[in-house]
Parts: structure tokens; C-alpha cells; sequence
């Protein structure tokens, strides 16, 4: 019989040596690819999203406002961070991604309802003497400070819920605004004078506190999220534009503007100021005096209101989808607009246009089977429904305000409160506001963000039928399966 060969040691000096080394490859393996993905990640910094439900990409306009920052912003968490009832981790991956852009941007959470002692820190701090202060959002920069109120970041509408015995709604979120409310911010606290817009008055204009479906409340809104402080204005006795208007707003106009008026306003443009007109339907029968200075500007106004057959909803509506090439319409190529009754509104071709000519492009077009609605004559075509003017230097003349610019649309009700939700309505205002103000950083809107949900309705006697079966058939079924089992075993 054989002899047994001799056992090798487990733990002799080469087998030491051995399982060191093993670890010291592996150890440097993974070095070098932790190293090797940090260096392809500062190459390529764009983030990749395995799920679209986790997936918040922040807009371009946002990307450039924070990288335009210099200053250090810091943006404070007051929450609850344990209540399940708001978008609280929504909110706190999107300001990662704030974050993630410039390094600038800091957050910190407090929660007040385990941190006492920090979160009167907070209160102090930030004087939040209201009991209802809670589950906020604080931006603040060198103590200019924003604050939001986090349960008003997202839109709700209600929704039926099954019920066998009464009709039963629930709050379902559709829309989270917090991009559009922490950029707003953000522009607000890191600049420390925001632009003024005036909103004239007195010639039928709609009202900027009004909340109605004609109303201009939402248009004011959207200018103030754009970092645009808006205050009314009334062109009476000898005052002029005011020296502080960077934008001059003139929406719906229904009666004939008085000379004074129109020679201050004419003065304005002049000294390079920046006109933002919506004009509409109904100064078709009632001019404004508006349009002798529109053409001094090269742009033309039609007398009349364009219909399109196969692009509208009612008839009266006009989907706008053709777009030129401008600062203004370029985010607007792949949307549509929903103007109401516009009217043609285009450049005017000179045969021998002046020297300081300003530059005048169509900017938006109705489709090609377009017809007027009082002159039936000429054959069907597209006709520009809006303009953008603009003038670098005014000859002979100072511009106060830089150069002129002017944005002049066929129709203003397409931004009342009833439309200004339809298609990129809401969008336009901001690009075009921007581009007037020179801000081309700002020209990528923001939008709300929808929420998606995937939930399973039931009745009450549909939530009692799955509760006996979760917890009475599948573990009953269960425990059959393994008394058979058992039976067919002992035999």
C-alpha cells in the first residue's frame, strides 16, 4: 500500500507570498480603473440616466445661468425630511443637479422637526416668524435671499376614484415647477438689480392684476419668473417713458393713442429703447396711431385677420408651426403657437431703403393654404404673423438703452390667461422678453416638468378582495402545497 504523500502547509512562505501578491494586482486593478473612469468622466461630463423615471435633466438656460455664476449661492432645505406627502426628494435631486454644474452652489438640509436647535438657527436667521413656515426653500447669496414655499411646486388637478357608494376625488400632481421657481430664484439672488418692464395703461389694454380669462396676470407672472420686475404705466401730462424702462410692454390696445402719447413713445425708440407690441383684431376697425410708427420702422400691419383652414382648432384659431431662422424663433422649431385671429404682420420691402434701414425678420408664419378673411381675392399663401426689429445705431442720436429692438405679433389674446398655456405660448414670451433685454443666455425656455404616475385604482371592495388574497389565499395556498408535499414524503 502507497504511502500517503506528505500534506502541503496551508500557510507556508510561498503560498504567503502568493496570496499577497494576488491582493496587491487586485488592489491595483481596481485603482487603475477608478482612476481611468474619473479621467474619462472629466472628458466627458454629460450624466446618463439608466431609468427615465429617476431621469432630471435641467435646461440649457438653466446650465448657462449657472455657469454665468460667480458668486457663492447657498440653498437652505427647511423640510421635514420624512414626510412622504411632497416632491421632497424630486426637489433634492434637482438641486444636485444644480450642484453638479457649478460648485458655487451649495445645499444644506435642516430639518425642523429633529434638528430643533438648527432649525431656530433658521428662523432667526431668516426671520420665519409664520407657524405655517415650513417645508421651504432658501436661496440666499451674500443675504439676498428668495424663499418658496416647496408644497407650491407642484400643479394638481382632481381626480375621480373608483367608489362603489359616492362619487370620491383625489389631489393627483400632473406638473413640478421647481426648475421654473429655482431659476427664477437664482436670477433674483444673484443679481442684484432686476430689469424693469412697463405695462401700458389707459388705451383698453387688459390688466396686469387680472385674473380673468382676458386678464394679463400669468403674462406678468412670466416676466417676473424671467427676472423682470413689471409695473403699470400711464403715458398722462409731460412725463416721458421713464429713464428705468428697459422694456416698454404694449399688449391689446383698443383705442386711438393721444400725439403726447405717441411722441413719447416714438422718443423712446428712438433713444434705442426696446418694444414689446401685441397687437390684435380689434384695432382693425379702431387704429391705434401705433401703426404710422411701425411703418417709420419698416413693418407693416395688415388690415385684416389671416385664416387657415388646416391648421386651427375653432376656426378662428391659427397653429402657428413655421418658423424663420432668429434667436427668438429657433427653440420654437420643433412647438407651435395658438394665435386667435392674428392679423398679417410683415416688413415692409423699400425699393430704396434708407442708410440706418433697420433689420426687420418675419419670425412666424401661417400654412400655406392661409387666405384674409375680408379679401377674398388673392390666392391662397402664408403671411408672417409676427416681426422682430432691430437697430444697432440710430444716426445722430445717443441711444440711452443700447440698441433698439421691437417684437411686434398680429395678436394678443394668444397671452392671456385662458391661452397662454396652449402649445409654446408660455415659451414664447420668455424667449422674446429675452431677446429684447439682450440676454441671450436666458433664450432656452423652462417649462413645468410632467409628473408621471403609475398607480393601481381600485374600488374599496377590490382593496378587501387583494388584501384576503395577499394575506390569506397565496400563504394558504402556500402552507396546502407544503402539508401535499409532506403527505406524499411520509409515503
Amino acid at each position: 500500500m502507497a504511502a500517503n504523500p506528505k500534506p502541503q502547509l496551508s500557510f507556508s512562505a510561498g503560498r504567503r507570498w502568493k496570496i499577497g501578491f494576488d491582493v496587491v494586482v487586485r488592489t491595483a486593478l481596481v485603482l487603475a480603473v477608478l482612476v481611468m473612469a474619473n479621467y474619462l468622466g472629466s472628458l466627458f461630463p454629460e450624466r446618463f440616466y439608466l431609468s427615465s423615471q429617476t431621469r432630471i435633466k435641467i435646461s440649457p438656460r438653466t446650465v448657462d445661468v449657472l455657469r454665468s455664476m460667480t458668486n457663492h449661492v447657498l440653498v437652505t432645505l427647511y423640510y421635514d425630511t420624512q414626510d412622504d406627502s411632497d416632491f421632497y426628494p424630486t426637489i433634492v435631486t434637482l438641486l444636485d443637479e444644480y450642484q453638479a454644474v457649478n460648485p458655487n452652489f451649495s445645499i444644506r438640509t435642516v430639518d425642523y422637526v429633529r434638528d430643533a436647535g438648527e432649525a431656530e438657527k433658521i428662523k432667526a436667521q431668516y426671520q420665519l416668524n409664520s407657524p405655517n413656515a415650513k417645508n421651504l426653500i432658501i436661496f440666499d447669496c451674500d443675504g439676498r435671499t428668495k424663499i418658496a414655499n416647496g408644497d407650491a411646486l407642484t400643479q394638481y388637478t382632481y381626480e375621480q376614484v373608483p367608489n362603489e357608494k359616492e362619487r370620491e376625488f383625489r389631489r393627483k400632481p400632473v406638473a413640478f415647477n421647481g426648475e421654473v421657481m429655482f431659476t427664477s430664484m437664482l436670477l433674483a439672488v444673484i443679481n442684484p438689480k432686476p430689469f424693469k418692464a412697463y405695462f401700458l395703461q389707459g388705451d383698453g389694454e387688459p390688466s396686469l392684476t387680472d385674473s380673468g380669462e382676458t386678464g394679463y396676470l400669468k403674462f406678468g407672472a412670466v416676466l417676473e419668473q424671467n427676472y423682470i420686475r413689471v409695473e403699470p404705466l400711464e403715458l398722462v401730462g409731460d412725463d416721458p417713458v421713464p429713464a428705468d424702462c428697459n422694456l416698454l410692454v404694449i399688449a391689446g390696445p383698443r383705442t386711438l393713442f393721444s400725439n403726447p402719447e405717441l411722441q413719447k413713445i416714438d422718443q423712446y425708440l428712438s433713444q434705442g429703447g426696446r418694444l414689446f407690441l401685441l397687437l390684435d383684431y380689434s384695432s382693425i376697425q379702431h387704429p391705434t396711431g401705433l401703426e404710422d410708427i411701425l411703418r417709420h420702422w419698416g413693418v407693416r400691419a395688415g388690415l385684416d385677420v389671416v385664416q387657415d383652414p388646416k391648421h386651427t382648432y375653432s376656426g378662428q384659431d391659427v397653429i402657428v408651426y413655421d418658423f424663420s431662422q432668429h434667436p427668438i424663433a429657433n427653440p420654437l422649431t420643433q412647438l407651435a403657437l395658438q394665435m386667435i385671429l392674428p392679423r398679417p404682420v410683415g416688413r415692409i420691402n423699400w425699393q430704396n431703403p434708407p442708410a440706418d434701414a433697420p433689420n426687420v425678420t418675419e419670425l412666424a408664419f401661417s400654412g400655406p393654404d392661409s387666405t384674409l378673411m375680408n379679401e377674398r381675392g388673392p390666392a391662397p399663401r402664408s403671411y408672417p404673423l409676427m416681426v422682430a426689429v432691430e437697430q444697432n445705431e440710430v444716426k445722430g442720436l445717443a441711444a440711452a438703452h443700447g440698441s433698439c429692438r421691437m417684437v411686434v405679433t398680429g395678436d394678443s389674446l394668444f397671452l392671456d390667461n385662458q391661452l397662454i398655456n396652449d402649445g409654446a405660448n408660455r415659451d414664447f414670451i420668455g424667449y422674446a422678453a429675452n431677446w429684447l433685454l439682450d440676454r441671450p443666455a436666458l433664450l432656452q425656455g423652462i417649462g413645468p416638468r410632467p409628473v408621471v404616475e403609475f398607480r393601481i385604482i381600485m374600488t374599496r371592495q377590490q382593496q378587501r378582495n387583494v388584501h384576503w388574497l395577499l394575506l390569506g389565499a397565496l400563504p394558504g395556498g402556500v402552507l396546502a402545497l407544503g402539508g401535499l408535499v409532506w403527505l406524499r414524503r411520509r409515503k
